[in-house]
């Protein structure tokens, strides 16, 4: 037993210098377990059998010493390459089909191995290929060896598996017999690199030069609000989530950074001030906070009676509504210009397929004609709708009128005067474009604004 001390005792020393030189990720690997020695199918003769022969029959060849038997240490160091050193320790009581005296065997052995595991494009089975030598004492009698190995490891997870392995081991001398050693045992693979020491390898480590959480993938948080520095707009803040990680100290919906008051609670649309008497005008800029009033009198209330927007000190046409181009005024007549936006609206209103009916989208701009017309209150217009040619000229007819009318009946519903609008249908005898083509029916299919 005193080689036997002696030999774990080396291997204390070697795991303990390995376990502190951690410069990869997870480059080490400790395995313990069980091995077992046959000295039979070595290519001897009898009692010995030829090469591989009965290589399965354990109950009559393989020598077992029913305890731990094996450690071993490995140094991956690169391109697939690793280095290892094993300890083992057994007892031989058979040599092929005879029997032996309880015979000690103490083996300490070197491989440097191949590993297979890109080659199968695997990520649990790992096999591998060796070669080594090492020393081997049989009843205190030691001899070198030169070892082939092969191998698999099996991961269960990133850093735990399990490892099985047969070795041939060829001795030097004859006073030691050639023969298979065979071992599975429990491994573990750690040592991985982890540059700023946040307990996270490099390899998994999102910010591997700077601490941070595990949460995040090594990033750091520096303001501990559950957003990892790289997200977050106010990183040394903490903040919500909803604003990048910025506060929000007045709890109005607008971030601090953001807010023109951030102590008191505001109007996202005040960029975060409060509008005490909501005319729009924030208290800070508000002469008259308690009192609605225009932000052009910063505030505070004019009279505008006609409520064209133009306040009555500046209207010459206090009582009747008229635009800021005839200082108050109403205009007679629209310009060629506002007549060109008026069919630009028009022409854009739709109906629904085959109906007078409107659809959805064409109410906002109705609502932009209706108030064109208002500011020309003294101004007489005609509504002229025209169709494509598809269909009876009949069917066009009627549906250009009723298309006129409903455009007119809107406006008349809207606060314009009857007596100022009048409809007209022209079906599809004013072609603008092609009728040909679905876009020139497109085009065809209108609605016209002229004045009277």
């Amino acid at each position: 037993m005193k080689n036997l001390s002696r030999l774990f005792f080396a291997l204390l020393l070697v795991v303990s210098f390995n376990v502190n030189a951690q410069d990869e990720n997870n480059p080490w690997k400790i395995e313990i377990g069980a091995n077992a020695v046959d000295l039979y199918p070595v290519g001897e003769d009898a009692p010995l059998g030829e090469y591989f022969d009965e290589f399965y029959n354990v109950t009559d060849h393989w020598n077992f010493l029913p305890s731990l038997s094996k450690v071993s240490v490995s140094r991956y160091l690169s391109d697939g390459f690793t280095i290892s050193a094993a300890g083992t320790i057994n007892r031989i009581d058979k040599v092929g089909d005879s029997s032996a005296d309880d015979l000690s065997y103490y083996g300490l052995d070197g491989t440097i191995s191949y590993g297979l595991m890109n080659l199968i494009n695997s990520k649990t089975i790992d096999p591998y290929l060796g070669v080594g030598g090492g020393y081997t004492w049989v009843d205190e009698i030691g001899a070198g060896t030169l070892n082939g190995t092969v191998g698999v490891n099996y991961w269960f997870s990133e850093n735990v598996g399990l490892t099985a392995q047969s070795s041939y081991k060829h001795s030097f001398e004859d006073y030691l017999a050639k023969h298979w050693q065979h071992s599975i045992g429990v491994s573990i693979k750690f040592g991985g690199k982890d540059t700023d020491g946040d307990g996270i390898y490099d390899k998994n480590d999102a910010c591997p030069d700077v601490p941070g959480l595990e949460a995040f993938n090594g990033c750091p948080d520096s303001d501990n609000d559950g957003i990892e520095d790289s997200k977050d707009d106010c990183p040394n803040d903490a903040g919500l989530a909803e604003f990048n990680g910025c506060p929000d100290s007045d709890s109005d919906g607008v971030a601090d950074k953001d807010d023109d008051c951030p102590t008191v609670a505001g109007l996202k649309a005040l960029n975060g001030c409060p509008d005490a008497d909501s005319d729009g005008v924030a208290d800070k800029d508000d002469n008259c906070p308690n009192e609605k009033g225009p932000a052009a009198n910063k505030g505070c209330p004019w009279p505008d009676t006609d409520g064209d927007g133009i306040l009555d000190k500046d209207d010459q046409c206090p009582e009747e509504a008229g635009t800021v181009a005839n200082n108050g005024c109403p205009e007679v007549a629209p310009t060629e210009e506002v007549m060109k936006q008026l069919n630009e609206y028009a022409r854009t209103i739709l109906f629904d397929t085959g109906k007078a009916s409107f659809k959805e989208e064409s109410m906002e701009v109705l609502a932009a004609m209706t108030a064109i017309f208002k500011e020309y209150p003294q101004a007489d217009f005609s509504i002229d709708g025209h169709t494509d040619s598809v269909g009876s000229k009949s069917t066009n007819q009627l549906l250009s009128e009723r298309r006129a009318n409903a455009v007119r009946d809107y406006l008349i519903a809207n606060g314009i005067n009857a007596d100022r609008l009048t409809a007209n249908g022209y079906g599809e005898d004013y072609p603008i474009a092609s009728n040909k083509t679905r876009n020139g029916r497109k085009n065809n299919r209108r609605v016209e604004v002229k004045l009277k």
